[in-house]
Formats: structure tokens, sequence, C-alpha cells
């Protein structure tokens, strides 16, 4: 079979585009990106019907089965998600979900410290975006339910606190393999003298989008910033209505699950306390191992760049789902109820696995039209070296939009920032390298077909492309003052600047939006 390039093609942007459009244009995610898989297929085969047939049913077992071999990463993630399904289905069944509900009524008092400490929860659990979009979604549903806070600004509590915080924290999944790309990096162009790890943490101020994404969700949970779509979510909650409702139930949701009069807040808090334990664990043993089949020391970092994140989380799930179950026993729940939280709760995940089956099928398929490369090859013009930083972060943006992956970008965007700055001004390669990073999540953030943004609304209860189209403002404002700052950092060169002149356009939006969101038809009260 043979499989067309459009590495130098416009034509490589219209199965993301077409699938994009669709899902915010329809709200049928699992139609729009068939419709996008189906169109890549055709593009890659030249129309022929034998051939994407064939394309298709490879690019399907792949999925499962890949070059000879279980595809454990995507088995072991898919484990994960039935595991913490069940997890989630049994503390509700033994009524610890809302033993804890009841203590918030006492100890949370209001829903902006409902919003902070979900916020506090999502910053603290930063060793892997899925783990904390799910777990910490799995804690702070009850909370933010009893304060009548929407599924949808959950979502957006839990997407802005996973990307940004991994991506600038060194001992998560994200910080690990960033450290090991930009490494190479280095080496390759002759920087030898300066230590991987310190490097990383030199990038971390000149992360604009990342710091000012954080900034604005914790003025939004202080202020109630509520606006564009979200500010009708808010309103809607308020009432009761915590999604919506003519949509039936988000992934996730039990709404029919037996609750026990029994439960304790501990029938809460130590599963999720063991699951993260247990993860960590499993992501420095399984690093730890792969350092010592290398012969290399032992380091938390080095075991972080060589963990199996799959495995982890599952084999950490199981572990957390064991302890559920010895909780629940030892509680007296009755086995009936048992039974059917666990079924209810795997069963509760399948939409979101279809919806994920669907985004890494998609994600194949864009890979193979080489999208990623054409994008960055829209960098290499005769652009101003001054224009550079912000080049690099709105395609870096484009391009995990397009592709819905952060990670595949840095791959393919790291290396040509490296290049174009060794190539101009060696002095800006770690900005250059920085905006990459920040681009490439602020385009996750947008991207209805990111796995991320599919696993946040997941840990939320929350229609996916609801979760899409409200966090969707809040993302363009950060994004917008992120150009300005690499702009100034690009012609005055000064990391200080760039922060500057950030920091001013976001007092200044700050306050605009406080004005919009406590305006006359709008309710900012917390």
């Amino acid at each position: 079979m043979t499989i067309i390039s459009y590495a130098d093609s416009a034509l490589s942007l219209l199965p993301p585009v077409v699938a994009i459009v669709l899902a915010m244009l329809t709200r049928r995610v699992l139609l729009s990106l068939g419709v996008g898989i189906l169109l890549g297929a055709l593009l890659l085969t030249d129309f022929s019907a034998m051939q994407t047939a064939q394309y298709l049913g490879e690019k399907v077992s792949a999925l499962v089965w890949d070059d000879g071999a279980f595809n454990s990463w995507n088995l072991y993630i898919l484990g994960f998600l039935v595991l913490l399904g069940m997890i989630t289905a049994l503390i509700t069944v033994s009524g610890s979900a809302r033993a804890f509900a009841d203590w918030a009524r006492t100890h949370i008092r209001n829903k902006r410290d409902a919003k902070l400490l979900t916020m506090f929860l999502g910053c603290v659990v930063f060793i892997d975006d899925y783990f904390n979009s799910l777990v910490v979604g799995s804690v702070a549903r009850p909370l933010t339910d009893r304060y009548y806070i929407s599924r949808s600004k959950l979502a957006y509590l839990l997407d802005s606190t996973a990307a940004p915080i991994c991506v600038i924290s060194p001992v998560s999944s994200w910080g690990a393999y960033i450290i090991a790309l930009i490494g190479g990096i280095l080496t390759a162009h002759g920087f030898t003298d300066t230590g991987h790890l310190s490097v990383f943490v030199q990038m971390i101020p000149m992360n604009f989008y990342a710091i000012f994404a954080l900034l604005l969700l914790l003025c939004v949970a202080l202020m109630g910033l509520d606006i564009g779509p979200m500010r009708q979510h808010e309103l809607r909650a308020q009432k009761g209505e915590l999604y919506d409702e003519s949509k039936g139930l988000p992934p996730g949701a039990n709404s029919d699950l037996p609750e026990a009069d029994t439960g304790k807040i501990m029938g809460l808090f130590l599963p999720i306390t063991v699951l993260v334990f247990a993860t960590f664990y499993f992501m420095v043993s399984s690093g730890g191992d792969a350092l010592a089949a290398k012969g290399a020391e032992f380091s938390l970092i080095g075991a972080f760049e060589n963990t199996d994140v799959g495995s982890s989380l599952f084999f950490g799930a199981a572990i957390g789902l064991a302890v559920t179950l010895a909780l629940v026993i030892y509680q007296g729940v009755a086995k009936s109820m048992i039974a059917k939280g666990l079924f209810e709760g795997a069963k509760s995940m399948l939409p979101a696995i279809y919806i994920l089956l669907f985004a890494w099928t998609i994600a194949g398929v864009i890979g193979q039209l080489e999208t990623g490369k054409y994008m960055a090859s829209l960098a290499t013009g005769n652009i101003p070296f001054a224009m550079l930083p912000a080049v690099l972060f709105i395609l870096a943006g484009l391009t995990a939009f397009s592709t819905g992956t952060s990670w595949g970008t840095f791959g393919i965007m790291l290396p040509i920032a490296a290049d174009m700055a060794m190539g101009s001004h060696t002095g800006m390669m770690l900005p250059m390298l920085a905006s990459v990073l920040a681009g490439a999540v602020f385009g996750d953030h947008c991207s209805p077909i990111s796995d991320t943004t599919i696993l946040s609304s997941t840990g939320a209860n929350c229609h996916h492309i609801d979760h899409v189209m409200t966090q969707l403002p809040y993302a363009l404002i950060v994004a917008g003052i992120s150009m300005v700052g690499y702009l100034v950092l690009g012609f005055t060169e000064s990391v200080t600047a760039g922060l500057v002149a950030c920091s001013v356009l976001f007092v200044i939006s700050i306050i605009v939006l406080r004005i919009k969101a406590c305006s006359p038809d709008a309710a900012c009260k917390q």
C-alpha cells in the first residue's frame, strides 16, 4: 500500500480542520473525528477505496496490536480509565463522596473556597496530566457539586492546572520528557557545559502561557470572572443544572448508583492517597529499572525520563481499587451494591474511551499526513529575528491545535527552534525553546481532539465540547498576553521585559474581565 506524503502541502491541514470545525458546529465528537479520519485516510491512499479500507483496518487494529505485540501504552491507559471509573463509583456507593460533601458544608465556606481547593489539588498532583485531571476530578466533584459550580468550570479548573503545572515541573512525566528532548538538542549543538535540569529550570520564567494561565485561573476562582459561554453554564448551575441535561449524561456520570448511609471521609481520601503514592512509586520504579538496564546511575529526574507512564498509572489504579474494595467490604456495604458500582463505574467510562480511541486514530492519521512538519515549515522564511519567539509560539499553538498533541509538537518544533536560534542568535536559544513549550500547551488547551482536553472533561463529568468552548476565551486571553510578551522579549532580548509586559497586560485584562463579569446581567458573587 502506497502512502502519499503531504509534508509540503496545505492539504495536510484538511482532516484536522474538518474534524475540529465539525465538532464545534455539530457538537458530535465521534462523528466529527470519524469524518476527519476517513478524509485523512482517503488523502493518504490517493482516494483508493480498497486501500482506504485496508489502511483504516490497520489503524484500528494498531490501537490494540501493533508491530507484532500488544499496544501496551493504549491498553494501560484504557485500563487505567476503567479502574478509575470503578474506584469513583465505589466511593459513591460507599457514601464517602456524600460524607465529603457534608464535611465541606461546615469546613468549606463558599464557592470561592471550593474552587481554590480544587486548584490547589491540581497544583499538588503534578506527576502526570492524565492522572491530574482524572484523580483531582474524582476528589473535587462532590465539593464543586455541593456549591453548584458547573461541570464546565470544574473541567477548566482541571485542564488549566494539569498541563501548565506539568510543563514547568521537572519531577513529572512532562518535565522528564522535555528535559530529555532539550538535553539531546543542546548536546547536538555543542552545549555540553550546562546541566539539562538547570536549563529546564532557567526556562520556567520564560513559559509565559503556563505562568499566566495559572494566574488567570486563580483570578477566576477568586473573583468569579465568568465570561462567554462559561457565564451561561454558571448561571444554569445556580439553578441546579450542573451540565447541559438536554444532551444526556456526560461521560463518567453515575446517576442511579445506590449510596450507603455509613460513608466516611476516609473512604474517599485513603483510596486516592494510595492511588497517588502507588502511581508515583511505579513511575520511579519502572524508570529506575530502565536506568539499571542501561547501566546508568539512579537519579529521580533520570527515573522520570525513562519511566513507563502507562503501566504506572494502571498498576497504581489497580492498587487503589484493591484498597477501595477492602474499605467498602469492611464498611459492610451489600455485595449487590458493590457489584453494581463496579459494573456501572466501568460502563461510565465507555464514552470517554470511545472518544479517546477516535482521537488516537486521527492523531496517527495526522502524523502520517505530516501535518506537524508542514506547520513547522512555515517558520522557515525571511522572518525578522526579533519576531521569532512570537512566531514560534503561534506556530506551536497551531500545530498542537491541529494535531491534538503537545508532546508531538515538542518533538517537531523544539529541534526547529534550536536550529533557527543557532542560525541567528544563540543567546536566544532558551527563550525560543520556551516559546514552543508555551505555544504547544496553548494549542492543546484549545483543541477538541486533544487527549488531555478529553480527559479533563471526563474527570469533571462534563460534555466534551462544552469544556472546549467554555475554556477557549480564557486560553485566547492568555495567548494574546503571551504573544505580546514574546514580541517584547524578542525585541529587547530580556526575559524580565517580557514578563513585565505580560504582567501589565494581565492586570488590564483582569480589570476588563471584572467589569464584564460583574455587569448588571451577570452574577460575580462567590
